[in-house]
């Protein structure tokens, strides 16, 4: 049965980094996926040319992905808590409410401040509530390097609870990934394709095969 899937991003290259590939397996078995970049390197810390970079890239990592369904919000990246949360609470909603999505997946709270405020607003928006009610999972990934950064047992620490093999995926989503090349670093940068293949390796071993993608299950319903 096909599902509806929304991936809610912080920024352009956090839905490749954290679930290139399952987002490609979801499109391959026919589910319809949803993309919500939530901010972008806008004005005033950016230069506007840094953001149209950044999306031109975002726009050909979602074509080798078969993306198709996308909304970027524009919110200045490092500044979405500059917007009265009720406002973001509500683009949020207003997402949840139109799409109805069966899944929904969203940064774990770590290092990076757009992602523990993308987080606290995506768990106001998929309350199990009104169009919260159809959600049957609710997840948060993982994104190289933030997640990894945060200090153990002082913050939360990112402990997965299921592993979805993407070993038929792995070279879409390196391909995608290198469509951000104004974001992947060298090696051993913790941005590097070298380490965003090396951790799907290791989280694919942790189930019993060769390459996965890592989430903690918030909620599931069946």
């Amino acid at each position: 049965m096909s599902k509806r899937v929304l991936v809610i991003a912080p920024h352009p290259d956090d839905e490749t980094l954290a679930l290139g590939g399952a987002i490609t397996k979801f499109i391959n078995q026919g589910h319809e996926v949803h993309l919500l970049i939530v901010s972008g390197h806008l004005p005033p810390v950016y230069k506007q040319e840094d953001y149209d970079i950044t999306i031109n890239e975002a726009h050909n990592a979602f074509k080798v992905m078969g993306v198709t369904n996308f909304t970027f919000l524009e919110i200045p990246a490092t500044q979405i808590g500059d917007l009265p949360i009720h406002e973001l609470n509500k683009k949020f909603t207003d997402i949840v409410d139109m799409l109805k999505p069966h899944m929904v997946f969203c940064p774990y709270p770590d290092r990076h401040i757009d992602h523990r405020i993308v987080f606290e607003s995506t768990m106001v928006a998929t309350r199990p509530v009104g169009s919260g009610k159809n959600i049957e999972i609710l997840g948060a990934y993982e994104t190289l390097s933030e997640t990894h950064w945060n200090a153990p047992h002082i913050e939360p620490n990112f402990t997965p609870n299921w592993i979805i093999d993407i070993s038929d995926f792995i070279d879409i989503k390196i391909q995608a990934l290198g469509c951000y090349k104004s974001q992947i670093s060298d090696f051993p940068g913790p941005r590097s394709i070298e380490a965003v293949k090396s951790l799907a390796n290791f989280r694919g071993t942790q189930a019993g095969f060769a390459y996965g993608e890592a989430v903690h299950i918030i909620r599931k319903i069946s």
